[in-house]
């Protein structure tokens, strides 16, 4: 076990989540005994529980390395508005203990879940592509496009070292809420060290589709449907409800949002600027009393969630909407690696009623775009910056690889391969693996932190 005390030589890098799985980001970077945090984020795990039935847990990464190692927080900068990189904060900041600095839109997002949780961290807004100081790191933010607005990726500079940690990220030439990612921006990043990088689509060999190209299929779905129209999605995908109010207007049909974070989200997005044109939702105690062939609802719950707005309408319980037969469902969503299973029981619920359902999974519509890059538009990254090492993150081992693989083709000499818990010499590039402890953290009956390790599925 090393001694986690950077001097002023060392540019570090460890992450205690989010390399070698998808999800639950946190990732620390260490220069001169101070260490600076990028996201601290959740993911969701199914168990079976003891008496037979699947549950869903949030799990987090455990922050024991930190303590037992005496690191020295002086920030945590949150890259992106996305449950992966943001959800752990209101579990977790009271033993951490640092500001929180991030966009207007995060911050919105971020504050109504601190409320809700009671948490009083400070937050200090930083606006898109601006700089700052943070203790001995100085920081750039660079704006990415992804499913979200206002993702921040992030230049981390020190006296020994600069890297560039690209948070989520797809290259979009129209991605309908904020501007593309140009390419002089990154020609200008100049003597980068190591790129730290998202790996998510780096098995996939094509480019991820603009969010603009969905209207056109979520129109064609929508227009000449009979009753009443639900799309389901997920809610921070500001780009995604901003196409829908626009296809809602072109097809005269009355907005609708139904679920708590499609509300909660619209109104962080509009606090922020965002959400604009031709989006005026009714209230959701209206959409039951129009003419069906006149309502397109916005709803929660596109991955089959049990308590979202999508599965009471599948279950005939929701309060203010009921769908009969000629309704139409649609998946405005991938269904993640996992839910499957769920989803499949929800569409069999919607057939038996009558509803009509498309999937973005199997439709020939265009109803959804990843917010992920693929290989093509990795490979482009590293040869604008042409950095000395490759980093890839966020990711299981094939991920990495894969990403590992297309930064070799495309000339960069180091790939830097590890996962949670090994420590990465940013100057040196090297890694020490197993370097500290790594685990995970869930929530019991009475919302205390407690070991996954533990836990009986």
């Amino acid at each position: 076990m090393l001694a986690l005390q950077p001097s002023s030589n060392d540019f570090w890098f460890l992450p205690l989540g989010g390399t070698g799985e998808i999800g639950m980001n946190l990732n620390l970077y260490g220069h001169n005994g101070q260490w600076l945090m990028v996201d601290c984020g959740i993911t969701f795990e199914d168990h079976v529980d003891a008496e037979g039935f699947t549950q869903t847990r949030v799990e987090m990464p455990a922050i024991e390395a930190i303590r037992s190692n005496q690191i020295n927080l002086v920030g945590i900068i949150v890259t992106h508005a996305h449950e992966d990189h943001l959800g752990a904060l209101p579990h977790l900041w009271d033993q951490l203990g640092c500001p929180i600095y991030t966009t207007p839109f995060t911050r919105n997002v971020l504050q109504n879940k601190f409320a809700r949780s009671h948490c009083v961290a400070p937050i200090e807004t930083v606006e898109p592509g601006s700089s700052l100081e943070i203790g001995p790191f100085s920081l750039t933010l660079v704006s990415m496009t992804h499913s979200t607005p206002e993702t921040q990726g992030l230049v981390i500079e020190t006296p020994v070292g600069k890297v560039f940690h690209t948070a989520d990220w797809k290259l979009d030439p129209d991605p309908v809420v904020g501007s593309p990612m140009a390419e002089t921006t990154f020609l200008a990043l100049k003597d980068i060290d190591a790129v730290v990088c998202d790996s998510t689509n780096a098995p996939r060999a094509e480019r991820a589709v603009s969010e603009a190209a969905v209207q056109a299929g979520l129109l064609a779905a929508i227009q000449d449907a009979p009753g009443r129209v639900v799309v389901a999605c997920f809610a921070s995908n500001i780009a995604r409800l901003q196409t829908l109010g626009k296809v809602a207007h072109a097809t005269q049909r009355h907005l609708g949002l139904l679920g708590y974070s499609m509300d909660n989200m619209s109104q962080c997005a509009k606090s922020a600027g965002y959400l604009t044109e031709h989006f005026a939702p009714i209230e959701a105690s209206d959409m039951g009393y129009l003419p069906a062939n006149e309502v397109l609802v916005v709803a929660t719950g596109s991955q089959g969630e049990p308590g979202a707005a999508l599965h009471k309408l599948s279950i005939d319980s929701h309060p203010d909407v009921n769908l009969a037969a000629g309704d139409l469902v649609v998946l405005s969503a991938k269904t993640i690696p996992g839910n499957e299973k769920s989803v499949a029981r929800m569409i069999e619920r919607f057939t038996e009623m009558g509803v009509d359902v498309l999937q973005a999974d199997t439709s020939n519509l265009l109803l959804h775009a990843s917010g992920h890059g693929g290989a093509p538009e990795l490979d482009q990254l590293y040869r604008w910056i042409n950095p000395r090492a490759v980093v890839p993150v966020h990711g299981e081992s094939l991920h990495l690889a894969a990403n590992a693989e297309i930064a070799r083709q495309a000339g960069i000499e180091h790939q830097l391969v590890g996962k949670n818990g090994d420590l990465y010499d940013l100057r040196n590039l090297s890694v020490t693996a197993g370097a500290v402890t790594v685990g995970r953290l869930t929530l019991d009956a009475h919302g205390q932190l407690i070991p996954v390790s533990g836990l009986a599925d």
